[in-house]
Formats: structure tokens, C-alpha cells, sequence
């Protein structure tokens, strides 16, 4: 196990690294110029070039990315241009409201995903097999503010059973984790009733019903666990996208998450915040993928940790 985890931590920081290098290449090559940003319309050309000079754009690149790797070693990510404070005090801000958010969607979808996957494959090939995965179809391909919009106008316009946007409450929290738990199910669906099939199809299956152990119990004890493998990784992938990638369903609500965030910077070309953002995202990946790794061996043995 220790071992394993070395050897992760490794090629987790490996990952962090190359994002941070193509994250700052690329925004750093914007043909927006966040100095003349800052200083506002009427600077003139002096008063942009002391406001570069303030922010260290005047250095040399290979300079400008080691303070930045040095930053980041020391767990700072800089100092908005626009905002003029810490982007890590930023984003720690935002987490609670993103961290609140990325947990309920995750619950949901997986929720949602494992239960009409299971039925899907117990099912296969009848009428509710093919409404299932019909309805899979229909929630991978929705666009997110169209579904978000949609749960606005019946649930709080009309219906007045949840609040228009905000945060704070259980109840505000309901309609955009419902918004992203009902686009993720649909993938979710799809993957556990293909590893539902492969695995009922299993000689172990077999000789479990032939003991004649409950269908409930065959499903539950042996064939769903050995289906999760899919699932649990996919909840490592969804991990890092919930973190910064939500920011439709975020805009939508009003939701004060560090998606909203990103987006904010991105309109007013504040660069310390989206390279922040983007690098909280990566770890959350990263994290994700990691814990994924060590959850596997324990929902199957047969995967060895050496």
C-alpha cells in the first residue's frame, strides 16, 4: 500500500506540474493585456508599464513561471488583478458553497445512475430496458440551462416548492444538485447496466443461483460490487469537473462557487484567479483519481496492491 500510494503521489505531482506548465504558457500568450486591465481606460502608456512592472509581467517568462511554481509550493496562488486580494483566500471562500454543491450532485447521480442501471440490466432488452436508456439518452444530451431553466419555471416559478436562487439553506440546494445529478445519471445508467450484464453473466453468478441463493441477494452480495469498479472511478473523474466545471448550473442559480468564480475572472481577464481555479480543479482530480485507486482493491479482491 505504501508503495502504491508513493508511486501515485509521484504521478499525481507529475500531473500538477504539467498542468500548472500549460496553464501558464496559454495564458499567458491572451492577446488580452491584464496590465493595461488593471490600470483602466484612460491610463496612459507610462502608467500601464508601471502597473506590468508592479505585477512582474515585465520579467523575463522562464522567471515569471518559477515564481509562480514557487508560489504554488507554498500554497500561494497569487493576487487578483482585479480584486486586489489573495486568490487562495478567494477560492477558500467559494470552497464550502462548491465542496456543499459537488457533494449533493455526486449523491444524486449516483443514486439515480445505480438504480436504473440495475433495473435496466435485470430487464434487458424489455420495455423498461429501452425506456431507461431512453431516458439516460435524453439526460446526457440536455444541455445544462435548458434542464436548469426547466426545474426553475415548474419547481420554483410555478410550483414555489424551492427558491429561485441563493445559498444556505437545504432547500437551495435541491434544485441545482437535482440539475446535475439528473444530466450525470444518465452516464451512470449506461455503465452499470453494461457492467451489470458482463457480470450476471459470470460462472459465479450462476452457481449462486444454482445454491439457490434470493435474486436480491444475488444481485446485491455478488454481482453489484464487482459492478461498481466503473462507477467508483468515474466519481473521481466527476470530483474534479464539479469543482470547476459547473459554471452554467452555478450562473444559473446564483450559486456562489468557485465555477462562478472562474467565470467571473474569465470575463474581466483577471489571470491569478482562473490559473488558481484551474489548478484547485487539477487537484481535486488528482484526489479524486487517488482515492479511486485505493477504493478499488477494496470492492475487488482480485486487484492486487503491491
Amino acid at each position: 500500500m505504501a508503495v502504491l500510494l508513493a508511486q501515485r503521489l509521484l504521478q499525481s505531482i507529475a500531473v500538477l506540474f504539467g498542468v500548472a506548465i500549460v496553464t501558464f504558457l496559454l495564458l499567458h500568450y491572451l492577446p488580452a493585456d491584464p496590465a493595461a486591465l488593471v490600470a483602466g481606460r484612460s491610463a496612459t502608456a507610462q502608467m500601464i508599464a508601471n502597473v506590468r512592472h508592479q505585477l512582474g509581467l515585465d520579467l523575463p517568462l522562464p522567471l515569471q513561471f518559477w515564481n509562480y511554481i514557487s508560489g504554488l509550493v507554498h500554497a500561494n496562488l497569487g493576487r487578483s488583478y482585479v480584486q486586489r486580494s489573495e486568490v487562495a483566500t478567494l477560492v477558500a471562500a467559494r470552497l464550502p458553497a462548491t465542496l456543499v454543491l459537488m457533494a449533493c450532485g455526486i449523491l444524486v447521480e449516483v443514486a439515480l445512475g445505480l438504480t436504473l442501471g440495475v433495473i435496466a440490466a435485470l430487464r434487458r432488452n424489455g420495455f423498461i430496458d429501452r425506456m431507461v436508456m431512453t431516458l439516460a439518452f435524453i439526460g446526457v444530451s440536455s444541455p445544462q440551462f435548458v434542464v436548469a431553466l426547466l426545474l426553475l419555471y415548474v419547481f420554483a416559478a410555478q410550483l414555489s416548492w424551492f427558491p429561485m436562487s441563493g445559498y444556505g439553506t437545504p432547500a437551495h440546494v435541491v434544485l441545482p444538485a437535482l440539475t446535475l445529478g439528473l444530466l450525470g445519471a444518465g452516464w451512470y445508467a449506461r455503465m452499470v447496466r453494461s457492467a451489470m450484464i458482463d457480470v450476471l453473466n459470470q460462472d459465479y453468478i450462476r452457481t449462486a443461483r444454482a445454491k439457490g441463493l434470493s435474486g436480491s441477494r444475488v444481485v446485491l452480495r455478488h454481482a453489484l460490487p464487482n459492478a461498481l469498479l466503473p462507477i467508483v472511478a468515474m466519481i473521481g473523474i466527476d470530483i474534479g469537473q464539479f469543482m470547476g466545471g459547473v459554471v452554467v448550473v452555478e450562473a444559473v442559480y446564483g450559486w456562489p462557487g468557485i465555477g462562478q468564480l472562474a467565470w467571473q475572472a474569465i470575463q474581466q481577464t483577471d489571470v491569478p484567479i482562473i490559473m488558481g481555479v484551474t489548478m484547485v480543479s487539477s487537484l481535486a482530480i488528482v484526489l479524486g483519481n487517488l482515492l479511486a485507486d485505493l477504493v478499488a482493491p477494496l470492492l475487488d479482491p482480485k486487484i492486487r496492491i503491491r
